[in-house]
């Protein structure tokens, strides 16, 4: 394992940390690499790549989740539940922009307020798993952990972590971000063509001639506004996107840990919001230790099995100073579950007094399978939980400002229900994930019309 500068006094918390400290901490869904000279020699090279994002980027986004916390933004983050390398290419990263684009402005038409738009890409690549071996016939090998780490099919070859893969992690990482950056700065996102967001394969879809009607009314109000100013409304050409990843290979972020210039502290340059997972929530383990550290707003799933005492434990350790715009936490409870177990937490953050931005993902808690096997959700589940979320927050006086969604803007049937109803059955014409279910354009647009309807609702 690399090793980074020394341990010692961080200027900004006056703890002893390092990007490498949590080398001394147990760290859980670590992969097994076979060939230690090789991984460090990966690790080597990696640590002098050149930077994924920028501090200043960093910080920006952590202003934007402050204002989420007070209400005047809303946080939404989406995409692949795990990218794969055989996917970098530009429609689909387009498609994945055209889905986030044209929520987020079914968003902000709807709550009148700017939308954080936080991709879950360029560096969701790696896993984690519930063991670290699979069997089939009789054959056991590996599980797989993302591409970052290994391959999805199941021989010896493909499943023995492999370290080039760090290094091919960052490369697709840094095409993917590069392409993102290339569409927006060249006008991709300019509310004057809409029509850029369009995917050809929902064409006919109902909501496809609801959202038009919106993009439609919404064009007018812009010609409108430039016609009594005179001015061409520039401000709107282009929009800010964060990326976003589970931070679990913890050798991967540390090598993309660094100091820059006339800053403070250390920055996780890999990606914009790096966040925590359920199974290496532990206060005492790895990833907390890492994540302490860095200057990035992070975040911290919590399950059902999340408790008042340990999510104080986690505050504490992860923003001792209550700074806006550094934490996120985001509750997956099930929709079974979710009105029993989140407010004990809720009120828990309001006694404390910490200041946290609150975010609903209602994908993890509701995954079920099948009788033949196939892992799916069900989009009344997922509806559900959202709507439960943003009442209970209401109720007790809280203030739900953002959404955490596995979706995808490839023709899919993942997820049952939805505005074309499917079933069971649909889900061998085109289940493509080889990992979580994922929603599909239609069932992703839907959900944000859903939110938007709830919040209306309690504002009246």
């Amino acid at each position: 394992m690399i090793q980074s500068t020394k341990t010692g006094a961080d200027p900004l918390t006056g703890q002893d940390w390092s990007p490498s400290s949590w080398q001394a901490r147990q760290a859980k869904q670590q992969a097994n690499y076979p060939d230690a000279v090789a991984l460090q020699d990966a690790l080597d090279e990696l640590s002098s790549l050149p930077p994924l994002v920028t501090s200043w980027e960093i910080l920006t986004l952590r202003e934007q989740i402050a204002q989420a916390q007070n209400g005047s933004r809303f946080f939404l983050q989406g995409g692949d539940c795990a990218e794969n390398f055989a996917e970098c290419n530009s429609e689909v990263i387009t498609n994945r922009l055209k889905v986030l684009l044209q929520m987020s402005l079914v968003l902000t038409h709807g709550l009148q307020k700017p939308v954080v738009r936080v991709g879950r890409f360029a560096g969701q690549y790696a896993k984690p798993r519930s063991s670290d071996v699979e069997t089939r016939d009789g054959e056991t090998l590996p599980s797989y952990r993302g591409d970052l780490v290994n391959s999805f099919e199941f021989t010896p070859a493909a499943r023995q972590p492999d370290p080039r893969r760090l290094i091919q992690g960052h490369a697709s990482s840094s095409m993917t971000m590069n392409f993102v950056r290339a569409l927006v700065d060249g006008g991709f996102a300019d509310l004057h063509h809409p029509e850029y967001w369009n995917l050809s394969w929902v064409q006919h879809s109902p909501l496809a001639d609801e959202f038009q009607r919106l993009t439609d009314s919404i064009g007018r109000s812009v010609n409108f506004m430039e016609t009594i100013s005179g001015r061409r409304a520039g401000n709107i050409k282009r929009v800010d996107f964060y990326t976003s990843h589970e931070a679990l290979h913890l050798n991967y972020e540390q090598a993309l840990t660094r100091k820059v210039p006339r800053q403070q502290g250390w920055f996780n340059l890999a990606t914009h919001f790096p966040w925590i997972g359920m199974r290496t929530a532990d206060p005492d383990g790895a990833h907390l230790e890492y994540f302490r550290g860095i200057r990035n707003p992070v975040g911290v799933k919590l399950g059902p099995d999340s408790n008042a005492a340990r999510l104080l434990n986690l505050m504490e350790i992860l923003n001792p100073g209550s700074e806006p715009g550094r934490l996120v936490l985001i509750h997956r409870m099930g929709a079974a579950h979710i009105e029993s177990l989140l407010p004990p937490l809720i009120k828990a953050v309001q006694d404390s007094g910490q200041s946290v931005l609150w975010v609903c993902d209602p994908m993890h808690g509701n995954t079920e399978t099948t009788a033949t096997g196939v892992k799916t959700r069900r989009f009344r589940n997922v509806m559900n939980e959202m709507e439960t979320a943003i009442e209970l927050h209401h109720q007790h006086g809280s203030h739900l400002g953002g959404a955490h969604l596995e979706l995808t803007g490839e023709n899919v049937t993942e997820c049952t229900g939805g505005a074309r109803n499917l079933d069971e059955t649909d889900l061998n014409r085109a289940y493509k994930s080889i990992v979580d279910p994922r929603l599909n354009y239609e069932q992703a647009l839907e959900l944000a019309m859903l939110i938007v309807r709830n919040f209306e609702r309690l504002a009246q």
